[in-house]
């Protein structure tokens, strides 16, 4: 896949002013605005709405939230897809071609997105990068070097900074929030390193406090594109910060007391969310979760389980839990859900899930492991 990637996206970009100019339906329009139903057709009102792309779910949640009824808001990736090795197809590309607006996380998160903005001819295209301004945290080479802790479960290693990595200076001017970014990734595609994100965590959105920064980003880039609803981009931003806040509130309430920090996840998605509220996240693999975790990976993580007497190994929803099911068999405990929301499964859209309700799904089923 690393070596075809290149190549293919250079074959999709040839392609997409043949799809564009035959009319064919955007495959971002057969998915819902959540990523699951099918977009109603225009009307005449609905005409005069921004069009905005966004990248995966989380940018979905975030930007509808702000835009409310003033934007036609398209999820790139379909439902139920791990978006790490997501690549777009040239109706995909024909639609951010289209659109007023283009929000993605960044971070290396969508791999594809510098080769694919820069073959775009659509110069009024406003590009919203939402975690522009946030301190990111390099993906820590020693992610399984977990260290050990005293019999009170205080660490005797600094973990602050191990759980995710340390932090990296992603230090834009306040114009590049919504402006194309000169990033060169053709060399790091060339060695190699297609799925990594550069080196650094993308998975910002998993701090309800760093969510709330993404949000304001979101808010900015949309401004720009209707400064005449200004205002209403603000009540909507501000709205929905207030639900943030909350969860972010009771993040904090949930670990203050807890028995144990430390707790196991099936890849190194949790970073910021352990950093954010000191707890030591422990990754069987990497950032990307169809990283394979190594013999020696695993046999550290096993090691630790036992040595702390984990009692929960955590899995996802959109990926296989083959590895974390083997880990609990091994040490004799229980496997459960700690979802990273790179996309909703079409079960959890038709149960009415979101952002904010898988969140709080993620902090009760913490707060269980923290306290075995």
């Amino acid at each position: 896949m690393k070596f075809s990637k290149k190549a293919t996206l250079g074959l999709l970009f040839s392609l997409t002013l043949i799809v564009a100019g035959c009319g064919q339906k955007s495959a971002s329009d057969a998915n819902t605005s959540s990523a699951g139903a099918a977009n109603p057709v225009s009307t005449e009102s609905e005409a005069a709405k921004l069009n905005v792309q966004v990248s995966f779910y989380p940018m979905y949640e975030f930007t509808k939230n702000v835009a409310g009824d003033l934007a036609d808001v398209h999820t790139l990736v379909p439902a139920g897809m791990e978006p790490h090795d997501w690549e777009p197809t040239p109706q995909d590309i024909a639609s951010i071609e289209k659109a007023d607006v283009l929000v993605y996380n960044g971070a290396g998160m969508e791999s594809w997105m510098d080769q694919v903005t820069g073959s775009l001819s659509n110069a009024s295209l406003i590009q919203v990068e939402a975690s522009n301004g946030i301190d990111l945290l390099e993906g820590g080479e020693d992610e399984h070097n977990h260290g050990h802790e005293d019999s009170d479960g205080t660490d005797t290693h600094d973990h602050a900074d191990e759980s995710a990595g340390e932090a990296h200076d992603h230090d834009h001017t306040d114009e590049a929030t919504t402006e194309e970014h000169d990033h060169d990734h053709d060399a790091e595609a060339e060695a190699g390193h297609d799925h990594d994100h550069g080196g650094l965590d993308p998975h910002v959105w998993l701090s309800p406090a760093l969510a709330v920064k993404e949000v304001r980003n979101i808010e900015a880039g949309l401004t720009q594109a209707a400064p005449e609803h200004a205002e209403q981009f603000k009540q909507n931003a501000d709205a929905y910060i207030v639900q943030l806040e909350s969860l972010d509130r009771d993040f904090k309430a949930a670990v203050k007391d807890s028995k144990r920090k430390d707790f196991i996840t099936q890849h190194a998605a949790f970073g910021y969310l352990a950093q954010e509220y000191g707890l030591q996240q422990v990754p069987i693999a990497g950032l990307s979760p169809e990283q394979e975790p190594s013999a020696a990976q695993m046999a550290s993580v096993i090691d630790f389980a036992k040595e702390h007497q984990v009692k929960t190994i955590f899995f996802e929803t959109l990926v296989s839990s083959k590895v974390s099911e083997t880990i609990a068999s091994e040490v004799g405990a229980k496997t459960a859900v700690l979802n990273p929301i790179e996309g909703l499964t079409k079960e959890e859209i038709a149960a009415g899930m979101d952002y904010i309700s898988v969140m709080r799904q993620n902090l009760e089923a913490l707060k269980l492991a923290l306290n075995e």
